[in-house]
């Protein structure tokens, strides 16, 4: 059977190499094949597995830089039986790309606002005053700019043999070490030895203490917290969804009873699964 995967496209965009990698890893590990199937936006990547018209969905949840994707996290909430299967932290470089030979003369320049917020230091420091315009995805902003001489685009190197576009510029993200975590999702997870557990909840009301309570499940276990936010619920002005990533597995007997503790301080909860953790490398891209 072939594992269909859903990702944001098109073909180029940073979603897609996360795809291929695991697409890769499950081939190697597992001998599953894979067939990736690209997506205009976020919100369609993860809708097409709730519908069942994919297996799978790779999606980016947080950038080390500009935080995390809240497109994908609000998606999520309304969608209640996705579940995570993995997740692949992927080293993100970006590039400069255009028809031009050089920087002058580039009036404009595209990208997703995640490359551009993450390039802004260099944009700021070589193209003060271009006009930036946000794109679906960084693989959209190189199909631009086949069409505007003047224009430039920010994207993953790979881009380059794929739209046959040149670089001008490589490694431009503002810091060395930018990554991003992305979800595997899917309907039916298949069991797994689980490094991390991510879960989202609302409370019963916002009086003091309400989010307070919950936290102190995880203190008085000793069980540590490595991200927690807040997300508006969209229906009312200071009411949020708390999204938690909780190291430790849930076959652990502490966890297991800081999970059942939890529903007494909460008004919905939404465990999203316990899942390891793929992390990559720049050198594991070089073979996609």
């Amino acid at each position: 059977m072939v594992i269909s995967i859903a990702h944001l496209g098109p073909v180029g965009t940073n979603a897609e190499t996360a795809a291929l990698a695991y697409a890769h890893w499950l081939e190697e590990n597992q001998g599953q094949p894979s067939l990736l199937c690209p997506c205009p936006s976020i919100a369609q990547t993860l809708h097409s597995v709730a519908r069942g018209d994919t297996n799978k969905a790779v999606v980016p949840v947080e950038n080390s830089t500009e935080g995390s994707v809240a497109t994908t996290l609000d998606t999520l909430w309304q969608l209640d039986r996705l579940k995570i299967q993995q997740e692949v932290v992927l080293p993100i470089i970006h590039a400069f790309f255009s028809r031009g030979t050089s920087l002058n003369g580039i009036k404009t320049v595209y990208s997703h606002p995640q490359a551009l917020a993450q390039c802004q230091g260099w944009l700021q420091q070589n193209l003060p005053n271009v006009t930036l315009i946000p794109t679906n995805s960084t693989a959209e902003a190189i199909q631009k700019v086949s069409l505007e001489p003047t224009a430039g685009a920010i994207a993953a190197p790979r881009a380059a043999k794929l739209y046959h576009v040149s670089i001008l510029v490589n490694h431009i993200n503002d810091y060395p070490d930018n990554c991003t975590r992305f979800w595997v999702m899917t309907l039916n997870p298949t069991p797994a030895v689980g490094s991390r557990i991510s879960l989202a909840f609302s409370v019963p009301a916002n009086i003091p203490g309400s989010l307070m309570k919950p936290l102190q499940v995880f203190a008085q276990r000793n069980i540590n917290l490595s991200r927690i936010e807040s997300r508006p619920t969209k229906r009312s002005l200071g009411e949020y969804v708390f999204y938690l990533d909780v190291e430790g597995n849930h076959e652990d007997p502490n966890m297991i009873d800081a999970l059942n503790a939890l529903t007494c301080y909460t008004k919905v909860i939404k465990i999203y699964g316990s899942y390891p953790v793929l992390f990559l490398k720049e050198t594991d891209l070089e073979q996609l």
